[in-house]
């Protein structure tokens, strides 16, 4: 049965990061851009990321209006600044990162489950509160853990495209991912190209 285990990073991790990634990008600073800025659009951004969801809402998606609050909406945003704290940070400094997702972890009351389902066993971090911040900081703050622990601090990083910063994770195989996405990254070679075609 070894092909049935399969570890936390290939199994949870993928779709946690981006939900940690997308998070941190909903704040666009050089773009002057917010996209968390009610408690509706709170809301459709939990909608829109089911690994954000506790389980028992996930389990009962679609059965009714999920009940979110201003509050809610503060301490999400206020987590919102530690993940993307430490998605700029981690390549320059993994102590202080580490130092932020700890902290983050304990204040979310994180804790550790065993999951099984289809023949396969995997760990999930969550939270024993049923606040979606906490849940949110759990799982958010715990598969960027796991990214530096497995793959490198060096994963976790900003896009190098000047007018953008929006905030990534790499966990591709060479790790030399240097923009959020191929937008950026054609913009930039671009840029070069008709940089060195210019008289100078």
């Amino acid at each position: 049965m070894r092909d049935a285990y399969h570890s936390p990073l290939v199994v949870q991790t993928p779709l946690v990061v981006q939900t940690a990634v997308d998070l941190a990008n909903t704040l666009r600073p050089i773009k002057g851009e917010d996209a968390l800025e009610t408690v509706e659009q709170l809301r459709d951004f939990l909608d829109d990321h089911p690994a954000a969801q506790p389980p028992s809402s996930a389990a009962n998606q679609g059965t009714g209006p999920r009940h979110l609050t201003r509050a809610d909406l503060a301490e999400v945003r206020a987590l919102r600044e530690t993940v993307r704290e430490v998605l700029e940070r981690a390549n320059a400094d993994a102590v202080e990162a580490a130092a932020l997702i700890n902290d983050g972890l304990r204040r979310s009351r994180a804790t550790p489950v065993l999951r099984h389902e289809d023949d396969r066993w995997w760990t999930e971090v969550t939270s024993d509160t049923d606040r979606c911040s906490a849940h949110l900081a759990a799982t958010t703050l715990s598969a960027l853990a796991s990214v530096i622990a497995t793959l490198g601090a060096a994963r976790l990083g900003v896009c190098a495209g000047p007018t953008c910063r929006a905030t990534f994770v790499d966990l591709s195989r060479n790790g030399s991912k240097q923009y959020c996405t191929r937008t950026c990254a054609h913009r930039a070679s671009v840029a070069a190209y008709r940089s060195r075609r210019s008289p100078r």
